[in-house]
Order: C-alpha cells, then structure tokens, then sequence
C-alpha cells in the first residue's frame, strides 16, 4: 500500500504571466483539478513541495492543507524548468478514496539474471511502468520484478506473470512482455548480420515539457 504524505499551500489569485512574481519569492504556482470540483489554484513553499514530490512520485497519495481544509490528491504532472530542472508548475488530481482511479506505476527489476552473467544474451526492459487501476488506498509505489528466473536466451516475463496485491488490476494485455533475454547483433563491413554479441544495454528517458501558466 502506497504511504500519504502532507504538504502545506494557500490559495492563489495570481495567475498568467504574473506568476513569475511567486517564483521570485520561492513559491510554486499549483492547481487542483477532479470531475467533481472546480479548480483549485494555490501556490506552495518550493523547498516543501520538492521534497514532497520526491517521496510521492505520482502514486503516493498527498494531503494538501489549503487555508486549513484537506484535500487528498496524487501528483498528475510537474512541469519542470528544461535547463535548471527546476519546478515551475504542478497539476494535482482530486482524489475521492470510494473511487478506483487508473495510474502508472513503475517497473522495478531485482536480482541477477543467469542468461545475462552466462552471456547467453541481454537483459531488454520493454515496459518500464504498469497501468493498473485501484481504489486510491490500495494503490503502490512499484511493481517489483525478479528476475533471476531468466536463465536462457528466450525467456521473459509477462504481465500475466505478476502477482499483484489484491484491489490492484492491471490494464495492459496479459501477454504483453515487461522484461526478457534477447540476443544482440552487429552488422559486417559488408551490410550482413555478424554473430550475436552480448553487450549491456540502458534505457535513457528524455523529454521536454512546456511550462503551463495556468
């Protein structure tokens, strides 16, 4: 089950361009949304609201203190700064506890695979996180993967295969594949596939997100 945690804020009424003005000031411009409310702007305290969203990701359920009323929600999307990395904007979703809500949640490999350190092959990630729905308590941090049972070239682990906790369903194809051993290949001088060769592969995400005045 995923943690809650608790952040701090206060309503805001600048909004536009203007809120550059709170940035100045170390404040983050924030809104609130959900079917069955209006929109909530607030601004935060950037130290609290980074170190929160450190801890939360976007799976931790997150109680926000506005002018002293709760109200519970995960993190939806953090607009970042694309030089600095630093926070400019954060969308929060309204959370009703009653009502399953759909979420990425991240893929987590442990363990060695034998395939691998035998050089019968790599390891290929191919589903870095897991679309499932749950009622918001139920919801966790990560889905954890051993994959130490990938012993041959060949072998792979699918969704079929997890074991989810109870109250978490999964909504991908059962027979979609998360992690599995492949071969790799080098092409010849002269355009031809060579011999497969093991080498060590990595996953780099890259992104750019626009800053939503908002």
């Amino acid at each position: 089950m995923a943690d809650t945690y608790t952040l701090d804020a206060q309503s805001r009424t600048v909004t536009g361009k203007k809120v550059g003005q709170l940035r100045v000031q170390g404040l983050v411009p924030a809104v609130i949304y959900g079917a069955k409310i209006q929109p909530i702007h607030l601004q935060v305290p950037y130290r609290a609201l980074e170190l929160t969203l450190r801890k939360a990701g976007g799976t931790n359920l997150i109680d926000v203190n506005i002018d002293g009323s709760v109200q519970t929600v995960l993190a939806r999307s953090v607009q970042r700064d694309v030089i600095r990395g630093s926070i400019l904007h954060v969308d929060f979703l309204a959370i009703d506890k009653s009502v399953k809500i759909a979420t990425d949640i991240p893929v987590h490999l442990v363990g060695e695979s034998p395939a691998v350190n035998n050089r019968q092959g790599v390891l290929q990630h191919d589903l870095m996180v897991l679309h499932v729905e749950a009622l918001p308590g139920d919801l966790i941090d990560q889905v954890t993967i051993d994959i130490s049972n990938l012993k041959l070239y060949g072998d792979h682990i699918t969704v079929a295969d997890l074991k989810l906790p109870s109250g978490v369903t999964a909504l991908v194809e059962p027979s979609a594949v998360i992690v599995r051993i492949v071969g790799a290949k080098i092409v010849s001088e002269d355009g031809l596939d060579a011999a497969p060769v093991v080498a060590e592969v990595e996953v780099i995400s890259k992104g750019k997100i626009d800053e939503d005045e908002a």
